[in-house]
């Protein structure tokens, strides 16, 4: 993850928590940094993103940066960016930001566009498996105006930060699988479809089966582009399906899961079955 400096006012007041800076580490020195006249507004980024064991996810984000004539976007020393928090503004849970800083592009000479990613890394240890659900997004931006960014003078040093821009959720990427049979199956009979629900674990680095929760045993039949729900089965404490059914016609079968506020809706793929 990238590294975040921490400008703390000596009064305590004010506090540059987790802020991007590609430098050093910022230190904290004498004064205390002056509110820029910024705001952020028109902020999108994905309604969820979904976190499996091993791999990097980013994701982009966008907003749009107000600010005043003076303050110079194009500086070298000039970062903006937003990221994700858990619970309160003040005092998170947790966080997760980006690689870099957001590349801001003037569309006047008072407005920027805005973009960037939030970069998460769950075989580093970014998550845990308490923080899957809804987190919410601030951006902020800080211009050093010349000062070293190692040892910066704070009163020369401007920043803005602000929350409750928007929401995302953040959850355990999930699998599910289907099979059907016996295969063919005579027309009449009875016909067992088995499958498992299973879900990211961020602290283990595993799949486990996701328990007690409703799928849908869904049909399509051949020919026909449409699933159809055929009944609702639970999973059980190891995350495995076992449900019956007749068999009628030829073609698929499946399992479907709408998915929870933690946990992402998933779709097995339809195992054919051809009735004789």
């Amino acid at each position: 993850m990238r590294t975040r400096a921490t400008v703390a006012a000596v009064s305590g007041a004010l506090a540059l928590s987790a802020f991007a800076v590609p430098t050093a580490q910022a230190a904290p020195s004498s004064g205390v940094p002056h509110t820029l006249n910024a705001s952020f507004s028109s902020v999108k980024i994905a309604k969820a993103i979904k976190v499996g064991t091993t791999y990097e996810v980013s994701r982009k984000y966008t907003f749009t940066l107000t600010h005043d004539a003076e303050v110079d976007i194009t500086a070298k020393d000039f970062f903006a960016d937003a990221y994700l928090y858990r619970g309160s503004f003040d005092d998170p849970t947790a966080e997760l930001d980006g690689d870099s800083p957001a590349t801001c592009t003037a569309t006047s000479t008072t407005t920027a566009t805005c973009a960037g990613t939030v970069d998460i890394y769950p075989a580093d240890g970014d998550l845990k498996n308490a923080w899957a659900g809804t987190w919410h997004v601030a951006a902020e931006v800080i211009a050093f105006n010349g000062q070293d960014q190692t040892d910066p003078d704070l009163s020369k040093v401007g920043f803005k930060d602000q929350s409750g821009l928007a929401s995302t959720r953040v959850q355990r990427y999930s699998k599910l699988t289907a099979n059907a049979g016996p295969e063919p199956v005579v027309k009449g009979k009875t016909l067992t479809v088995k499958g498992k629900l299973s879900r990211a674990n961020w602290e283990d680095r595993k799949y486990h089966g996701y328990t007690k929760q409703p799928v849908k045993l869904q049909f399509r039949k051949k020919g026909s582009s449409t699933y159809t729900t055929v009944k609702t089965v639970y999973t059980n404490s190891y995350g495995n399906l076992k449900t019956t059914t007749t068999a009628k016609y030829d073609g698929y079968w499946r399992f479907y899961f709408a998915g929870t506020t933690t946990t992402p809706a998933v779709k097995a793929k339809g195992d054919y079955v051809d009735v004789k």
